[in-house]
């Protein structure tokens, strides 16, 4: 459409790839408790899904690497007495993960070294915890660890509390009470504070430490659950729930000022199943996944709204979902962001959001740095009060094959065009030769000008006799990519010199071309700079100023000839339309003077 506004986005034309069947995870027993979480969680090693179990609870851990059939018996982590209900990875160490279960405990478990769901023994060996965190009453539904503190964990139960664990001691030091069973929560960037969404259809927003609630407004009025997620390091929060009449809702919220969703509650659509909300802090995209269908929309941050992208449809629905840190994606391939779908309570889906572009060298406008494995603050710290940013990892190290570069933890993502950052600067980008301008200073020498102006009279000189083959391009094949140098001096045959056939003061007719008087004067110019001696060094050096003097008169002459001929074409031409005029259907000799004109009109032109 003629006029129409594009808003610029590096992400905007991100598309959602699904993966064919032995990229995929299957022969899984994904667990059909009906407790709304989602069923699945990943990190950079290992995949963690609630499983269907008999005899208690059960959940599973995958190697990513281990993709296709799954064994028909492989190891669980067992150990709870029921469902198990949510896990959660740490987020500084790929190898422990925390559980939470129908039977009112939370366990934390670690992976063991060289884990493998592929065995010789006939039973597999089942996993057992590391520890056993034990104060809720009642079902844990959900479990979730701090951001950005070492080894502090919320969990969520059905006793209407949230408790803080230091999982290093195993000691509940903080609870935060609600009113009504917790469906959501949410760590702020700094894990100072902690967003929920209740039964109760209020959200809240928890000063942690101080155990009491900061914020608490009316969220989404339907009686379906509701999500939220906080988004990064903004002062935001994103809500996802239902109306009053079913529909299912988007709201964005000042958490400084959270009377009223900002811009108000965005009608999503009529579906029925819950809305699952992922934030990712490095491109600014909010993912929206439905529970029961395939589909996943996503929506870039920008000037406080969310401004929509795209959709991933699929046929195939999904209970659970889970999106990898980022410092796990395949920066090779221009991945930003990579989720993991349960498919029929059978198998696990990767599908891979890309950037469609086709580069072979680090894209850094699209990669800025991740979080890394380090935390800001330690458990004792945090409860003292002390709380940070945790560092982050320059990406452009991964992509290389490098150790991860840290860079520093206040590092904010460019929101439009990319900038260079301090970071990049320590650490030069490898790019793609680009062409070398051609420049006018230093000024060249004698055997640079020598080489251009060989080049110059091979290409004007039509009959030239006596040329040698090695005149005929200054210029050498370069392999791809081609890249344009300065012309280097060509071996030129030694000869003396002649006298200029042409000067300035005897111009042929205009129909003669300019190429053919420049050839001659060219080629004497390039047989008087021929290599000196020491001893002809500065006869040489006039000679060539001399040549490029009679180069130039004769070029200003010749410009003096092409503007005369264009004021006899212009005279000619009015003189031919005034007779016209006057003669209309006059007499034969008027109009045989008028095409007499036109033909020395035409002589004229051509």
């Amino acid at each position: 459409m003629a006029g129409r506004f594009v808003r610029a986005s590096k992400y905007r034309h991100v598309f959602g790839k699904s993966s064919r069947k032995e990229s995929c995870y299957d022969n899984l027993h994904i667990s059909r408790n009906a407790w709304d979480t989602n069923l699945v969680k990943a990190n950079p090693e290992y995949l963690a899904v609630n499983w269907e179990a008999s005899g208690g609870g059960a959940f599973a851990v995958i190697p990513v690497n281990e993709k296709g059939r799954l064994p028909e018996q492989i190891p669980l982590f067992r150990g709870h007495t029921g469902p198990v209900l949510d896990t959660d990875w740490n987020p500084f160490n790929d190898r422990i993960i925390a559980s939470g279960s129908d039977d009112g405990k939370v366990f934390i478990w670690e992976v063991p070294q060289g884990f493998t769901l592929y065995s010789d023994a006939d039973e597999p060996t089942d996993i057992a915890p590391i520890s056993k965190l034990t104060g809720h009453s009642r079902k844990v539904g959900q479990v979730l660890f701090n951001p950005a503190a070492e080894n502090i964990l919320a969990s969520a139960s059905g006793d209407y509390t949230i408790k803080i664990w230091d999982i290093g001691t195993g000691k509940s030091q903080l609870t935060l009470k609600h009113g009504d069973i917790v469906q959501s929560l949410s760590w702020s960037a700094n894990g100072t504070c902690l967003a929920t969404t209740s039964r109760d259809k209020r959200l809240r927003v928890w000063d942690v430490r101080q155990e009491r609630a900061v914020v608490e407004v009316a969220g989404h009025s339907g009686a379906k659950n509701s999500r939220v997620v906080w988004m990064g390091e903004h002062d935001r929060l994103a809500t996802t729930g239902f109306s009053k009449m079913s529909d299912r809702q988007l709201a964005l919220w000042d958490v400084g000022n959270p009377s009223e969703p900002i811009g108000g509650f965005t009608v999503l659509d009529s579906i029925s199943g819950v809305c699952m909300p992922f934030w990712d802090d490095g491109t600014q995209c909010l993912y929206l996944a439905g529970k029961g269908d395939g589909n996943i929309r996503y929506f870039e941050y920008e000037n406080d709204k969310f401004e929509f992208l795209s959709e991933y449809k699929s046929g195939d629905p999904q209970r659970g979902l889970a999106f990898v840190p980022r410092r796990g994606i395949n920066v090779h391939e221009n991945e930003v962001m990579r989720a993991y779908k349960t498919v029929n309570d059978a198998y696990i889906e990767p599908v891979s959001f890309t950037v469609p572009r086709r580069a072979e060298v680090f894209q850094s406008d699209i990669y800025p740095p991740a979080n890394g494995v380090k935390p800001a603050v330690s458990a004792a710290e945090w409860l003292t009060g002390k709380d940070g940013i945790p560092g982050k990892i320059d990406l452009e190290s991964i992509y290389y094959g490098n150790e991860p570069v840290e860079v520093a933890a206040d590092f904010k993502a460019p929101t439009q065009a990319p900038a260079p950052t301090p970071a990049k600067a320590a650490a030069p980008v490898k790019r793609e030769p680009e062409p070398i301008p051609v420049q006018r200073a230093p000024q060249p020498t004698i055997s640079e000008q020598k080489g251009s102006i060989a080049a110059m009279a091979s290409r004007f000189q039509d009959d030239e006799e006596g040329e040698s083959s090695d005149d005929a391009s200054s210029f050498e094949e370069v392999a791809k990519p081609v890249q344009r140098s300065i012309p280097t001096a060509v071996k030129v045959e030694n000869k003396p010199l002649s006298p200029v056939k042409n000067s300035p003061t005897k111009i042929s007719p205009p129909k003669t071309s300019p190429s053919s008087q420049l050839a001659p004067v060219l080629n004497s110019s390039v047989t008087s700079m021929a290599a000196p001696t020491p001893s002809s060094s500065s006869a040489n050096s006039g000679s060539v100023e001399s040549s490029l003097k009679q180069i130039k008169d004769l070029i200003e002459a010749q410009t003096r000839v092409m503007t005369a001929q264009s004021e006899k074409i212009s005279k000619l031409a009015q003189e031919i339309d005034l007779l016209k005029a006057k003669v209309g259907s006059g007499s034969d000799g008027q109009s045989e003077r008028i095409r007499q004109l036109e033909l020395e009109l035409e002589s004229a032109r051509s």
